[in-house]
């Protein structure tokens, strides 16, 4: 694959541009106040523009080229797959289709064995939901309030950050909670300990409150992406499971985001030593090169429609060219050692250098993740933890974070920016080379911010 761009075309990119701005509708935009790059070309850890700009990419796009951009493998089974059958309904058993749900479920925990397949990670979430409602016969679903589970309907009134609240008509049948954040901690804790075992305490009086006979589910990232990378502090997921069993409730782990690698596992439950009932995916699962995603099911609701007809489908579900690029990319994953790659320059180069970073920049408020999976979070003054934005900040108000992300991309480096935090999110086949040169464009960026604390 190559990661040296063309020569540039300038009046290409223009002409992509005008092409764009004329008629595409782009998601979660005010439509007349976005400028979006033109891209010519992408090549493991980079891509690039028509004018000759290339960055390294420490967003994975939407934190799901796991695999770089253009892996070849990748791309020669979606060309072989497309000569070959390019499509066929879900009732039909194809091969691909097949040894993809074979290779997943090999790889998920415990004896979730099903898999169910959707075009990407709302539909999985929104499954997950509708199969533990029908499975337990309960209305109500709990989320956290810190989380982001998608945009379509049950995924949105799931999901706890702004987002939701244009569509949210408060009839959806979900209870928010707080999940554990030492660094902004709802409970007054002043260890992961404390941290852990008052969550766990307002979780389960939640439930009593609610009336646990009317919860179906609870659903959960395993580790929060969007939301800010929060990882779990030890004893916090198996207490979570253990509520769920002694309460007939459903566990639905949310791994759309953290799968697949991106924690330096195959799936951030095995870390954590966790079965959920369902877990949901898509994103690193292939990529994204072709849009797929899923419900892995365990063995005790698949039973549930053994006889009863499950009321749910797609007319892509499982569609043979994303599961091709599915089983290419989990072979390859596994051939490669991508997984171990991405536990090692987590541990070795990212952890360590963001650390370093966090001890030089005043705006550095903490740093927190795993794998290739950290967040950075900025304040205006590490003594109060002021965000360097407001939350939800637009406009000026959020005129810090733009000077950083502006920074960032002077720098020939592509950030996930959310709110008050900059992402480091690279492919899980990032080098340490690729790895420390994003670090050094951070460094430079983080400068910039360090103007706007106290």
């Amino acid at each position: 694959m190559s990661t040296v761009s063309p020569q540039p075309d300038p009046a290409v990119g223009a002409a992509v541009k005008a092409a764009d701005r004329a008629h595409v509708f782009h998601s979660w935009s005010a439509q007349g106040l976005i400028d979006p790059l033109a891209v010519a070309g992408a090549g493991g850890s980079y891509f690039w523009d028509h004018d000759g700009n290339r960055y390294l990419d420490f967003s994975s796009q939407l934190v799901n080229t796991n695999i770089g951009h253009q892996h070849p493998a990748v791309v020669a089974a979606i060309r072989e797959q497309a000569g070959r059958l390019c499509t066929m309904a879900p009732g039909f058993a194809v091969d691909v289709r097949s040894e993809a749900a074979r290779l997943i479920a090999e790889r998920t925990p415990g004896d979730l064995d099903k898999i169910f397949f959707t075009n990407g990670g709302a539909e999985a979430v929104e499954n997950a939901v509708r199969m533990a409602r029908l499975h337990t016969g309960r209305p109500k679903v709990l989320s956290a309030y810190r989380s982001y589970h998608g945009a379509t309907a049950a995924a949105i009134n799931l999901t706890g950050d702004p987002r939701r609240w244009p569509s949210d008509a408060g009839s959806a049948g979900v209870v928010r909670f707080w999940a554990p954040f030492l660094y902004r901690s709802p409970f007054h804790a002043e260890s992961e300990e404390q941290e852990c075992e008052r969550a766990l305490r307002h979780l389960e009086d939640t439930l009593v409150f609610e009336g646990p006979a009317t919860i179906a589910a609870i659903v959960l990232e395993t580790v929060p992406g969007t939301a800010g990378i929060m990882v779990p502090p030890p004893g916090y997921l198996p207490g979570v499971r253990e509520l769920c069993d002694r309460y007939g409730i459903v566990l639905v782990l949310d791994e759309v985001m953290a799968g697949f690698g991106r924690t330096g596992h195959w799936f951030a439950a095995d870390r954590f030593g966790v079965v959920p009932d369902l877990l949901t995916f898509a994103k690193g699962v292939n990529s994204g090169y072709v849009p797929l995603g899923g419900v892995a099911i365990s063995a005790e609701i698949a039973a549930t429609f053994e006889r009863r007809p499950y009321p749910g489908g797609l007319t892509y579900s499982g569609h043979p060219l994303a599961c091709a690029a599915a089983v290419a990319t989990i072979t390859t994953m596994a051939g490669e050692g991508i997984v171990e790659n991405a536990a090692r320059i987590g541990a070795e180069v990212i952890g360590p250098g963001l650390r370093e970073l966090a001890a030089r920049h005043r705006s550095v408020g903490e740093v927190r993740g795993l794998g290739v999976f950290w967040a950075v979070e900025l304040v205006r003054d590490r003594a109060t933890r002021e965000p360097l934005v407001p939350y939800n900040a637009t406009g000026e108000d959020n005129a810090p974070m733009a000077a950083f992300a502006g920074a960032c991309k002077k720098a020939g480096l592509w950030p996930f920016v959310n709110m008050n935090r900059t992402h480091v999110v690279p492919p899980c086949t990032i080098t340490e080379a690729e790895a420390k040169e994003g670090l050094a464009a951070l460094d430079e960026a983080l400068s910039v911010a360090d103007r706007y604390t106290a």
